[in-house]
This record gives C-alpha cells, sequence and structure tokens, in this order.
C-alpha cells in the first residue's frame, strides 16, 4: 500500500505502488492472454499494474480478479469498484475505490524532468508554454511533465465515465507551483463530454517523489 499515494485522491481511494519489475508468472490466466508475445519489459510492466491492482481490490474483499483489458485496453474493473494503472519506468502504481464514494479516478505517474521544450507544442496549450517559459529554466522541465502527467491522469479519470478521446489541447492545467506536493486545476477548452458530470474546472494533487511526478484526479458521486 502507498499511503503518500493514497493522500491524492479523496477518503475512500487506496493506492499500492511497486518499484520492482512485475514477474509475468504471477498473472492470473485470464490476464496473460493480453500480451502474450510482448517484450519482457511490456509484460513485466503489465504484471506490476495487475499485481498493484490486484493487491487493492483485496482489501476491498475482492480477492484473485483478473483485471482484463478492454478492446480499448482500458482495465475492467469488478463492477463495485472504479480504479486506475499507471507505469513508467522503475515505478508502478494503482488506485481503486467504491463507486459508492467515488465514480472516477485517474493516476499517472512519469519521470519527473522528461519532458523536454521541444514536446511543449504537442502538449501544451499557448498559456501553459507562457507559464512554463516564466519559471526559472531550472524548473521548467519538471513543471511541463507535470502539466503532461496531470492531463494524462485527467484522461484516465473521464475516459471509463464518458468514452471521450482527448486531445492535449482539449483542457488546460493551472498548477499550484512551488512545493512538492500541490494541487492543480484541469480547464476545459471546448465543450466536453465530460461536463454532463462534472463542473469544471476539476481539481486534481500531485506529488514529487524521487524521481518520479504522480498525479491523481477523483470525481465524487455516482456518475448518472
Amino acid at each position: 500500500m502507498s499511503t503518500s499515494l493514497s493522500e491524492l485522491f479523496p477518503p475512500g481511494a487506496l493506492a499500492a505502488e511497486l518499484r520492482e519489475p512485475g514477474d509475468p508468472r504471477e498473472l492470473l490466466p485470464d490476464e496473460r492472454q493480453f500480451y502474450p508475445a510482448a517484450v519482457q519489459s511490456r509484460r513485466q510492466e503489465f504484471a506490476a499494474g495487475r499485481l498493484c491492482a490486484r493487491r487493492l481490490l483485496a482489501q476491498f474483499g475482492i480477492v484473485d480478479f483478473p483485471v482484463q483489458a478492454a478492446a480499448d485496453r482500458q482495465p475492467v474493473w469488478p463492477e463495485a469498484v472504479v480504479g486506475s494503472i499507471t507505469h513508467t519506468t522503475g515505478f508502478c502504481a494503482a488506485v481503486v475505490a467504491r463507486k459508492a464514494s467515488l465514480s472516477a479516478v485517474g493516476i499517472d505517474s512519469e519521470l519527473a524532468r522528461s519532458v523536454k521544450p521541444e514536446l511543449w507544442r504537442g502538449i501544451c496549450t499557448p498559456p501553459e508554454r507562457a507559464w512554463l517559459r516564466s519559471l526559472p529554466q531550472e524548473e521548467q522541465a519538471a513543471a511541463a511533465t507535470l502539466i503532461f502527467s496531470a492531463k494524462e491522469a485527467f484522461y484516465k479519470c473521464q475516459y471509463p465515465l464518458v468514452g471521450e478521446r482527448l486531445d492535449f489541447h482539449d483542457a488546460t492545467v493551472e498548477p499550484m507551483w512551488g512545493a512538492v506536493r500541490g494541487k492543480f486545476f484541469i480547464h476545459a477548452n471546448r465543450d466536453l463530454a465530460l461536463a454532463r458530470h462534472s463542473s469544471l474546472p476539476i481539481e486534481g494533487c500531485y506529488l514529487f517523489h524521487e524521481e518520479f511526478v504522480t498525479t491523481g484526479i477523483a470525481m465524487r458521486g455516482s456518475a448518472q
């Protein structure tokens, strides 16, 4: 379990992390079918994510549930819960909550300084790029990676609810910058299907830990 990552979400959500390669032999039979020919590193990432997920499900009394992948590669969770999985080089995490508490969750982890200036235009909106340029140069890569991670977490949160595919420029991230742990807000740049379920902007949380940044977003209440 991961107390520090659980704190990125409202009460009722639990998070787990793994800092070593997953063992594909620990996949359940109904999970192994989804990456039968994948390279070993990808199989290890997949196994680590499923191990984290099943550890969390067990905390909710759901044991040995195979977390399969849908046609769009989204994890298929038990009916009573929502969840999200992330993995990057050397790190994997998952978050799970009961639907009675939260209607959607999204988590994303990245190497904290992996988004370089040459990538900004494809990921960041003009206001985001202007904000990045206003920062001291030594902070820009970490801040740009936070923007990228926040958008990934937002996508993972909203997609299971509404099935809408988003572009990086469909939303703008407003970080509360200046601390190891903090908040950010997601502003919509066009009409989003999510607006039927939640008012915008949506608040999320971030944490810089070791060489990583992890972001989390949750939506409260039942999705109707």
